[in-house]
């Protein structure tokens, strides 16, 4: 059961920061009308958010677990060794869902801020 209540909680966190489309690009401005900028970025971002983190963090975690439950069948291990790698399995899967879909978010942003015009420079 404590299993249980570790990975809820670690697919809710991945998912939360899997949904964070802040971020904020350095640009190089010179020679730019930045007066648009905020609301490009604003613009922007909306399309980010369109990546569906939730999929991708649920999907990492069912084959997360269920790579950490062939590993811990193929150890050898009892049901309860078998259901840790199996927990162990979806936090890491969640997570790694989490990291992919914050890393297509910036990317999105930065193309859309390309697209606009400005030199993205981070």
């Amino acid at each position: 059961m404590k299993s249980a209540k570790l990975v809820s909680s670690a697919l809710l966190l991945a998912v939360l920061l899997a949904g964070c489309s802040g971020y904020r690009p350095i640009v190089d401005g010179q020679g730019r009308d930045m007066s648009n900028y905020e609301y490009d970025l604003r613009d922007c971002q909306n399309y980010a958010r369109q990546v569906d983190g939730a999929g991708r963090t649920g999907g990492g975690a069912l084959a997360g677990a269920a790579f950490g439950a062939v590993l811990g069948l193929v150890g050898g291990g009892n049901s309860t060794g078998i259901a840790q790698a199996a927990g162990v399995g979806a936090v890491t899967g969640a997570a790694a869902g989490g990291v992919s879909t914050a890393a297509s978010q910036k990317q999105i942003i930065r193309n859309c801020m390309v697209g606009r015009g400005y030199r993205v420079l981070d």
